[in-house]
């Protein structure tokens, strides 16, 4: 996804500096180039591309609401022992 992302602001970068230097191009031309062809289509597609993760975001933690965030915390599974000796016990 990125990989797209960076070529295509690199040809619209490439397209905005051959309107700028061209004899009958303006530099105002090629920074409306560079941001109507560039920067508003990339965001664009970049926040298309991102719903998914952030769908799958929402309901992680619509589930973790759900459970009252008594969710395992590391993902381990496994029950927590006693990192410490309780005072006054000896092993």
């Amino acid at each position: 996804m990125y990989l797209v992302a960076i070529a295509w602001i690199y040809v619209t970068v490439l397209m905005a500096l051959a309107e700028g230097f061209s004899g009958s191009g303006s530099w105002l031309g090629a920074a409306i180039t560079l941001l109507l062809y560039g920067a508003l289509p990339l965001a664009i597609a970049l926040y298309l591309w991102a719903a998914p993760a952030r769908r799958r975001a929402r309901r992680r933690a619509a589930a973790a609401s759900a459970t009252g965030g008594a969710a395992d915390p590391d993902g381990g599974a496994h029950a927590a022992g006693d990192a410490v000796a309780a005072k006054g016990k000896e092993p």
